[in-house]
């Protein structure tokens, strides 16, 4: 396989052709990915032979799985969130529109194993709009939905741990992962910096020894590091890394989704340069499936 960059490990093309890919995640021994610029859901057997799986006319659209496996795709323009029944049809699961008088709500979304939903949102148009904080909000079971915390700069990737009890947030604009408590109701509280870091972390995901990849956009790069910042790893890629996620058999296989930055707002026209990246990784996922 072609190699993206001379790394110390050797770093595979797993899948191309990617118009804007994003929100990867590891489900039913699948890599599932959003491209968003297609509009597309995507799913990817082990050998990188993609299906896809819905379409949906939204800029974000991430992903997440139900623990029963059903599919969740933030429609980030429709300001709600959709659930994809086992016969494919989408069903609405939470409506975001009294949230915000902003056109669109919603960009990235994790669930823990007890079925609670967190969704985020920036706060302001982007590109163009002037900086406001973002809040998340917590999606119940049957649909209800509540903001849970604000006050954050720019809120991106999150991952929530093995035990469900604490929450990690990359604050993009503060160059932080960022932790909450979480309570048996789903409601989050004692907020703290998980790792203070030298660049602008996007999509997040954790490994059994308790430490978070984060994926770097400007600076091309996927990175390593352990509770308190100090950077364990970094991946280095020709392209700018949007997310991560761990997966594979053995759930060691770091999958990295990156593409060309063109700027912000460009995102929907042009080569299709985004491309899923692989490397095997020291550690397996934390957490289920």
């Amino acid at each position: 396989m072609e190699t993206v960059a001379e790394t110390q490990k050797s770093v595979r093309i797993f899948a191309d052709g990617l118009l804007f890919g994003e929100s990867p995640r590891w489900r039913d021994g699948a890599l599932w990915v959003s491209d968003w610029g297609a509009n597309e859901v995507l799913r990817f057997d082990a050998v990188g032979r993609r299906e896809v799986i819905a379409r949906v006319a939204s800029f974000p659209m991430c992903i997440e799985h139900l623990p029963d496996g059903r599919l969740l795709i933030v429609d980030s323009a429709g300001k709600q969130l959709l659930r994809r029944e086992p016969n494919g049809t989408l069903a609405q699961h939470a409506n975001f529109r009294a949230l915000s008088e902003l056109e669109a709500f919603g960009n990235d979304i994790v669930v823990d194993g007890r079925c609670a939903i967190y969704v985020n949102d920036i706060g302001f148009k982007f590109p163009g709009g002037e900086f406001r904080p973002g809040v998340v909000v917590l999606v119940t079971p049957d649909g209800a939905v509540r903001q849970v915390a604000d006050d954050l700069a720019f809120p991106n990737g999150m991952a929530v741990t093995p035990d469900n009890r604490t929450l990690i947030i990359a604050e993009s604009y503060a160059c932080r992962l960022t932790a909450f408590d979480i309570s048996s109701g789903g409601g989050l509280s004692g907020r703290r910096v998980w790792a203070e870091v030298d660049d602008h972390p996007d999509g997040v995901c954790l490994d059994v020894e308790g430490c978070a990849w984060y994926a770097d956009v400007g600076n091309k790069r996927c990175v390593r590091v352990r509770e308190g910042g100090e950077v364990l790893e970094t991946i280095a890629l020709d392209r700018g890394a949007f997310a991560c996620v761990l997966g594979g058999t053995d759930r060691r296989t770091l999958f990295i989704v990156c593409q060309d930055w063109r700027g912000a707002g460009n995102w929907t026209s042009g080569p299709r340069t985004g491309l899923v990246a692989a490397v095997e990784a020291p550690a397996a996922a934390a957490g289920w499936p």
